[in-house]
């Protein structure tokens, strides 16, 4: 099926520095090229090298095995009577067929079969809460476009896999493995969003290396994966590095490292907040449905109809209430079943899969003990490896060499987090937050300051006009009287302002009228440049990282943050539904009108508010980009002077 434009036009930018002549780049491969042999083992046999704990290049990437293998899984998601299978598309040492065992690679993605332009649901709502039309049409949040490998050649060197974990793993002694999602690709079943289905289905991936499942060449002829050691790992960015976590907290054995990078770790917390329904940014109206309906490439385009319609009925976007749909879907509370070690990244400035997701899977994974390392950048929703090439595949390449060749490398002896600043240097701690960050309380006060002390109580009111107006035009000017917003800032700060954490906001408040959200937003009010979302492409900086092949340099030009000169930023929001101001799992009645203590969180951020800046709080109701957007007017009243926000603030970075 042909690859809808948009796809093809997003993967261009990713994929252009890889169709290079390889003429021109001769002299820079020479370093990235294997030795010609593997060292021998001591039966004589093919082996790795290892040198002062680390394997190193010594196995041709063009003369690889290419093999495809269709694995059953333990589900029967298309309700056909037989269980679903998932394409496994494998690059491995030439030499495994010689008797070298090789740890494998895993990147599991319902995308590698392209997407489908979908309708998104209808975010402005008539009073009664029904859809007024049918929404706009797009490819949804989680959508990363990748090109398709090559499925059917016979030299794996005419073989292109996306990314870089074959051009510099595979001649290190690795595999490298790709798995179409189930419904998705050259699978069977049908895609769920993130639901069981599409865990087990890449679970089966990890069994099938270990002996525990059942494996089939395209001819049909049974296949096993002689050539593992059982030891697998799996990573990817966004969906790709949310399956990672949904794979790993099934306690699944012989996974022994993950790497989710900007990965969900509760699709609750993807497509809802606080008990409302709130879209991840830049995909307004998109959910589970219009994920999987995108996302449904296999070939049998009418099998998983009524898998998609229970979708539509059981996410719920009525309420936004947390439900055993939900439940399903949330990998949290089963964390402490994780066996692997978690190499956890997210962008600071990603609003598709919020920092929450990390946050939240990062304390829990501490919690239990689990082995873990983070890495925060100024990106948005990007791979880290082009912002800092050689660190990041120095630091990934000890991490998999220790989970899955067990060297004593020193893996675990770094320090566990690396951040990067707004300068765009780096910093490492032992912890996140960084130690000795402490809860700080402002109050809310009646003359629009922002203060440790309390104030007198009284009472504020804005007019919502969420639904036709952009938070970032809500929060221009705070001093400013302005019908639509709330807004507190602090005095001029003497000396930087470090946070580290999640903001919680506690109001006093009442609503009248048709929307149910409070929002709150932390903002950032002085002059200056700062990172935003995305990257930009360095094209004066080529780094030659691994071997190529035609088709596929195995290098990249390094990456630079996009940033923008302005007088404020939004440093962080949080939303919620005033119905589900006790549990997100219920809502409780409300009367308008009457004063509510409401407590809800921001997302999680690292952030600087440079001295001489003010720190501002901004309440608003409908948030436009993320929220659903009832008619505009609904009152909020908030109490002064017993209102406040608690932040999270660290100390100076090297203090």
């Amino acid at each position: 099926m042909a690859r809808p434009q948009r796809v093809r036009d997003a993967v261009r930018p990713y994929r252009t520095h890889r169709r290079i002549g390889l003429v021109a780049l001769a002299g820079s491969l020479v370093a990235a090229l294997p030795a010609p042999a593997a060292q021998a083992g001591a039966s004589g046999g093919p082996a790795l090298r290892i040198i002062d704990g680390r394997t190193h290049p010594v196995f041709s990437r063009a003369d690889a095995v290419h093999q495809l293998v269709d694995v059953e899984t333990e589900t029967d998601s298309d309700e056909d009577g037989k269980r679903d299978t998932v394409r496994m598309r494998i690059l491995r040492p030439r030499e495994t067929d010689a008797g070298l065992r090789v740890a494998t690679i895993i990147e599991a993605s319902p995308y590698w079969g392209g997407g489908n332009d979908v309708p998104f649901h209808e975010v402005d709502l008539e009073e009664d809460g029904l859809p007024g039309g049918k929404g706009h049409t797009g490819l949804p949040g989680l959508l990363q476009g990748t090109e398709r490998p090559t499925g059917s050649a016979v030299s794996a060197s005419s073989v292109v896999f996306p990314g870089y974990t074959d051009n510099y793993f595979l001649p290190r002694g690795y595999a490298v493995a790709q798995v179409d999602s189930v419904g998705t690709g050259d699978s069977t079943g049908c895609p769920t969003s993130g639901g069981r289905e599409e865990t087990l289905g890449a679970k089966a991936a990890v069994d099938w290396l270990n002996g525990r499942a059942r494996g089939w060449d395209p001819d049909g002829r049974p296949v096993r994966a002689d050539w593992s050691t059982g030891n697998a790992a799996m990573m990817g960015i966004s969906y790709n590095g949310t399956l990672p976590t949904a794979v790993a907290a099934t306690g699944v054995e012989g996974l022994k490292a993950v790497v989710p990078i900007a990965g969900i770790s509760s699709w609750y917390d993807y497509y809802r907040a606080g008990g409302g329904v709130v879209a991840p940014g830049g995909f307004q109206g998109e959910d589970t449905d219009v994920l999987a309906k995108a996302v449904y490439s296999r070939a049998d385009r009418e099998i998983c109809k009524p898998v998609l319609d229970r979708l539509t009925a059981q996410q719920d976007r009525a309420t936004g209430d947390y439900s055993p749909f939900w439940r399903e879907r949330d990998y949290l509370p089963d964390a402490r079943r994780i066996k692997a070690g978690v190499f956890l990244v997210h962008g600071l400035n990603d609003w598709n899969v919020k920092t929450r997701h990390t946050a939240q899977l990062w304390e829990a994974l501490g919690r239990h003990g689990v082995p873990r390392k983070l890495w925060l950048h100024q990106a948005g929703h990007n791979n880290p490896m082009p912002l800092r090439m050689e660190e990041w595949l120095r630091q990934l390449h000890q991490w998999y060499d220790h989970w899955l060749y067990g060297l004593d490398n020193g893996a675990l002896d770094e320090p566990a987090v690396d951040v990067e600043q707004a300068d765009f240097t780096w910093r490492q701690q032992p912890a996140w937050p960084a130690p000795g960050t402490r809860r700080v309380t402002l109050r809310l006060n009646a003359d629009g300051g922002l203060s440790p002390l309390p104030g007198r109580p009284a009472e504020r009111t804005l007019n919502d006009a969420g639904r036709t107006l952009r938070a970032e035009q809500l929060v221009t000017d705070p001093a400013a009287p302005h019908p639509h917003r709330l807004a507190w800032t602090t005095e001029p700060l003497p000396r930087d302002l470090r946070l580290n954490g999640a903001p919680e906001v506690s109001v006093r408040a009442s609503l009248d009228g048709t929307s149910p959200y409070a929002t709150a937003l932390l903002v950032d009010y002085g002059t200056a440049t700062r990172a935003v979302a995305g990257t930009v492409q360095d094209t004066s900086q080529l780094v030659c990282y691994g071997e190529g092949v035609p088709g596929d340099t195995g290098c990249a030009y390094r990456t630079k943050h996009r940033t923008e000169t302005a007088d404020f930023k939004i440093v962080t929001r949080g939303w919620l539904d005033v119905r589900n101001r006790h549990s997100a799992a219920r809502q409780s009645p409300v009367v308008e009108g009457r004063e509510y203590r409401l407590r809800w969180a921001m997302q999680p951020q690292d952030y600087v508010v440079e001295k001489g800046h003010r720190l501002g709080v901004v309440l608003i109701s409908t948030d436009h980009d993320y929220t659903l957007r009832h008619p505009a007017g609904t009152r909020m009243t908030v109490r002064a002077g017993v209102s406040s926000v608690t932040l999270p603030v660290a100390p100076p970075a090297g203090g």
